[in-house]
């Protein structure tokens, strides 16, 4: 595995880097380059990195790009066949890297793999950033093997068959470095969120697969930077998914979109608003504000990315139906959607 590397963005993250680093430096196989990349940290980050992991190579970012682009910088100076992109409030348990390597070797056309992920905090639960393997139905919305909006399964093996995934999470995303320079990385404007399904769509349409292999596990502790519930993690989510159905989905799909989704929007705002986050119901009135104000961007883009596009149609990983309708009519398991 010479030619991998496993590289973690950090911002102020001293205790994330104490509780979880050690794991995955005593468990990444001999060879295997171990990178933090600092995103301009104003704590003592750096000088523990240096003091008690002196094995872990340091990448310093002159501030905080965020996660989009601060991977982006990072892996722009890093020269690797495969690169696992790993969030720093991750635990990695033995054996966690083989087999994702193993898959990308095995396929040319595989340009991504997950591990499965589950909650550092209850072992045998799903984690909501990844679960085993991530979908997105027609209207943009994520979901996951073992996590349908905010319903966690427990895990019993139900989902442990290696498969085709639309995205693969950004928490442990192991991909063709290559891939991911020539398609240019994250959108770098996303700043956080969103950004690796919007990756993990262009490779679909450029040809490639994206993939679960659950031989491989980590541990997630999920929130390290942003609050479930912070407006900001509000705003970025819905400003984001809606830059990203404008930039890759078809032009039915992106119809459809627009007038089903403000619909949908609406409906969140006021929830927040009923349960008196009034900051989070404005968080989606700016999300719509600064997506609208990209549209001359995105419209670009799309133009782009569409034209190049080996897939024209629907990628076919895209669930049909809405994931919110069969939410609310009690479908809360992947395995009672299909």
């Amino acid at each position: 595995m010479n030619s991998t590397a496993v590289v973690i963005l950090n911002w102020n993250g001293t205790a994330h880097l104490r509780r979880f680093l050690p794991s995955v430096v005593r468990n990444t196989p001999a060879g295997v380059r171990i990178i933090v990349a600092d995103n301009g940290s104003t704590d003592d980050s750096v000088e523990v990195l240096e003091r008690e992991f002196s094995g872990v190579e340091i990448l310093r970012l002159e501030r905080n790009f965020g996660f989009a682009e601060g991977y982006n910088r990072a892996l722009e100076m890093i020269e690797a066949e495969f690169c696992v992109l790993l969030n720093s409030d991750v635990e990695t348990p033995e054996g966690w890297l083989e087999p994702l390597i193993a898959r990308l070797k095995a396929d040319e056309r595989v340009a991504a793999v997950a591990p499965k992920l589950l909650w550092s905090e209850a072992r045998e639960q799903f984690e909501y950033a990844g679960a085993s393997g991530g979908f997105i139905d027609y209207l943009g919305y994520p979901f996951c093997r073992g996590r349908i909006m905010k319903s966690l399964e427990q895990d019993c093996g139900q989902y442990d068959d290696a498969r085709e995934v639309f995205w693969a999470s950004g928490a442990a995303f192991c991909c063709r470095l290559e891939v991911f320079k020539k398609l240019g990385g994250f959108a770098s404007y996303f700043f956080a969120h969103m950004e690796e399904i919007d990756l993990c769509w262009r490779m679909q349409l450029a040809g490639y697969r994206v993939e679960i292999e659950p031989r491989s596990k980590v541990y997630h502790y999920g929130g390290g930077t942003l609050a479930t519930d912070s407006p900001n993690k509000i705003m970025l989510n819905h400003r984001n998914n809606l830059a990203m159905l404008y930039r890759c989905s078809t032009s039915g799909q992106r119809a459809v979109v627009a007038v089903v989704r403000p619909l949908l929007d609406v409906m969140a705002a006021l929830s927040y608003a009923a349960k008196g986050n009034f900051r989070g119901a404005w968080a989606v009135a700016r999300a719509y504000k600064e997506f609208l104000s990209w549209h001359p961007r995105l419209a670009e883009e799309r133009k782009s990315i569409r034209q190049g596009a080996v897939q024209k149609g629907r990628v076919g990983t895209i669930y049909r139906g809405s994931i919110v309708l069969r939410y609310l009519f009690g479908k809360r398991k992947f395995e009672k959607l299909m």
